[in-house]
């Protein structure tokens, strides 16, 4: 895997049967002009064989005359709080978020100080893994944790879940141009029965409708364990197009064979559960996780 800076933009290429290149920073980073994005990358002779970019969440009609596949993306259609709050989610999810409230957790937005890089720093550090795979952010330096938590500093929110003066959990939203990003969620495991996260994400969703942002987008859409908690907060399935182009002779042949995908992308979605809870079972073993 490796990084160029190509027209500005850091682009990542990754691959080993077919390397295929990306905007290092989707879906958090888009193009404005793909096709002309796509000149300046064959001009800069950069070592892939396919480049790949994806639509706007707001737009899922295909644009482009190009090679398409779709991903699945979980999306919040929000118009206001309270259609949100009254008609799209039940009365399960409604009672976690008063879970909240009564438990004392208070859910503010907050300025990404040392203070606060500290706070979520230590929730990082409780986690051997997050989702079944390894914490990558766990022990990082605070100059380090300062740099992740510093991306899209001019388009992000953080929301802070407290409990008294303690920081229980956090939110990361990027915002683009008619969407909003969760691009972190966590909080400490010691306050799971406050039902923190719910907090958090009652919170993004009225934030989401006080600022006219009509999409609040939560990553890929899942029917893992993850995938049930999206789809409780009325999150659901979008279908975006994804575009593949080949950079050279090499990149058609991969694209009409259809090997730029990965294995993983092959298998029907049962499997994919299946070998995901091996993978959390194996990889708490691994590294002793509870």
């Amino acid at each position: 895997m490796t990084v160029e800076l190509v027209g500005g933009r850091a682009v990542i290429i990754a691959g080993r049967l077919a390397r295929i290149a990306r905007l290092r920073d989707e879906p958090f980073e888009r193009l404005d002009d793909p096709v002309g994005f796509l000149d300046t990358l064959k001009r800069a002779n950069v070592r892939a064989d396919l480049f790949t970019f994806s639509q706007e969440i707001a737009e899922r009609a295909p644009r482009y005359a190009l090679p398409l596949e779709w991903d699945r993306l979980s999306v919040l259609t929000v118009t206001t709080y309270e259609h949100w709050w009254t008609r799209q989610i039940n009365d399960k999810t409604r009672n976690m978020v008063r879970k909240a409230r009564r438990r004392g957790v208070e859910v503010r937005a907050v300025a990404l100080d040392d203070d606060l890089v500290r706070a979520i720093g230590s929730i990082y550090d409780e986690r051997v893994l997050i989702q079944g795979t390894r914490n990558r952010h766990r022990g990082k330096s605070l100059d380090a944790m300062r740099r992740t938590l510093g991306t899209f500093g001019e388009r992000s929110d953080f929301l802070g879940a407290y409990h008294g003066d303690e920081l229980i959990g956090f939110l990361k939203l990027v915002r683009g141009r008619s969407v909003a990003s969760v691009m972190s969620i966590l909080a400490r495991t010691g306050h799971r029965d406050k039902a923190p996260t719910n907090a958090l994400l009652n919170h993004a969703v009225a934030m989401c409708a006080e600022r006219g942002i009509p999409y609040l987008h939560y990553g890929a859409w899942s029917r893992r364990r993850l995938g049930e908690f999206k789809r409780h907060h009325a999150f659901e399935r979008v279908d975006v197009p994804r575009y593949f182009v080949p950079l050279n002779r090499k990149g058609e042949w991969m694209l009409a064979l259809a090997l730029h995908r990965r294995l993983r992308e092959r298998l029907p979605e049962d499997w994919l559960v299946r070998l995901a809870g091996l993978r959390d079972r194996w990889n708490a073993i691994r590294f002793r996780a509870p």
